[in-house]
């Protein structure tokens, strides 16, 4: 199998990862922060090391304010909802996953609102465009990374900068380009990053987390155990505790300090450079196919390893089946949770075929791809 569907989920992972896992649950099954005994305060150390190991990745000022999550989804839905209040409104840009859509959607009934300001074509966004949008009530801005449909990479400390001239909360999607990009939330002043573990960070499914700015406060949207102040019957207000109610995945965060330690020992530049090359050299074979159209930027450096492409008219999901079936090659087909990110690039009716690369895939593989996609092409002309 050649596994181009890192955006969904980042595979093979480190050995390391797996390591963690394993020893992780063989050898120290316990519950962190609800024992004294010797078990229980080495799920403890664990869940410490790996939030320490992120708060250095994101250069934040204190591993307390790194909270752990299930997925990405829960993390923007702690932020969305967190800090929004009646009356107020939000901008988001045209090229969101549904994980940020829907929450907004969901608080209509209460008052909030937002507005949605439209990339280009190839998913690039201009900063002035954000700034022209802000109203008066404008109270938080979301914006992804980079695109998960196109790659296309967003102006983030550009954005940031805006945000903060104006008062207003950022808030970063980062499912994207996590892990290969650089990100520096005290030097650009980030207010709220919402990650997944499993995808760029090289960690398990049932992972992710959420930075929030030292002095942010957020209200709960789930409350409940959290080891600390059981004599309290309301949630404790200090951070991580309060958006951490209820046991946490300690193997998968294990896991995910492997995934983050990997990148860090093997440095974030040679995989972003990596990332690149590969990512280059998939455009560029597939420009020579007849038929086939790519989408995002046409420079590699302004998008992330996501290469989205349709062969003519062919439904993208036919194609996704034949490169599996026929190829044995992985990718994502369809409209990618991202109807808006579609309606921006024209293909909300089609989909696309997507291929994301990962730190694993090799040059051979890439040029396999290209191979099949000929191939695929040519019986349709």
């Amino acid at each position: 199998m050649i596994y181009l569907d890192n955006a969904a989920t980042s595979w093979p992972k480190p050995q390391s990862v797996y390591n963690e896992v394993y020893d992780t649950m063989v050898k120290c099954g316990a519950n962190p922060g609800r024992g004294s005994h010797r078990l229980s305060l080495e799920a403890s150390r664990i869940v410490y090391s790996t939030r320490e190991r992120l708060a250095k990745f994101l250069n934040a000022s204190s591993s307390m304010n790194i909270s752990f999550t299930l997925n990405c989804t829960m993390a923007l839905n702690t932020a969305i909802k967190g800090v929004l209040k009646e009356g107020d409104h939000v901008l988001i840009t045209s090229m969101e996953h549904n994980s940020v859509v829907r929450p907004l959607n969901a608080l209509k009934t209460k008052g909030i609102s937002y507005d949605i300001v439209w990339c280009s074509k190839e998913g690039l966004l201009d900063p002035d465009d954000v700034r022209k949008a802000i109203k008066s009530n404008t109270k938080l801005i979301i914006t992804t990374m980079a695109s998960n449909v196109c790659g296309a990479l967003m102006p983030v400390e550009d954005i940031c900068s805006i945000a903060g001239t104006n008062g207003i909360i950022y808030l970063v999607d980062a499912a994207q380009g996590l892990g290969s990009i650089n990100l520096d939330v005290k030097k650009w002043g980030i207010d709220m990053v919402a990650f997944p573990g499993h995808k760029g960070l090289l960690g398990p499914q049932g992972t992710g987390g959420l930075y929030v700015k030292s002095g942010l406060r957020l209200n709960t949207i789930i409350e409940g155990g959290t080891g600390s102040h059981s004599d309290l019957d309301e949630q404790p207000q200090e951070l991580p505790d309060k958006l951490e109610s209820g046991t946490l995945n300690t193997p998968g965060i294990a896991g995910l300090g492997a995934g983050v330690k990997y990148i860090q020992e093997n440095g974030i530049e040679k995989i972003r450079a990596h990332e690149i090359y590969l990512t280059q050299c998939l455009i560029e074979g597939l420009k020579g196919i007849k038929g086939v159209v790519i989408y995002g930027p046409v420079d590699s450096k302004e998008r992330i390893g996501v290469v989205s492409a349709n062969i003519d008219n062919v439904d993208s999901t036919l194609v996704g089946h034949i490169l599996d079936s026929r190829y044995g090659i992985a990718t994502r087909s369809g409209l990618h949770c991202s109807i808006l990110a579609h309606k921006t690039m024209g293909t909300e009716k089609q989909g696309t075929v997507r291929f994301s690369i990962g730190p694993f895939n090799t040059l051979d593989e890439i040029n396999y791809t290209i191979k099949a996609v000929y191939e695929i092409a040519k019986n349709f002309a």
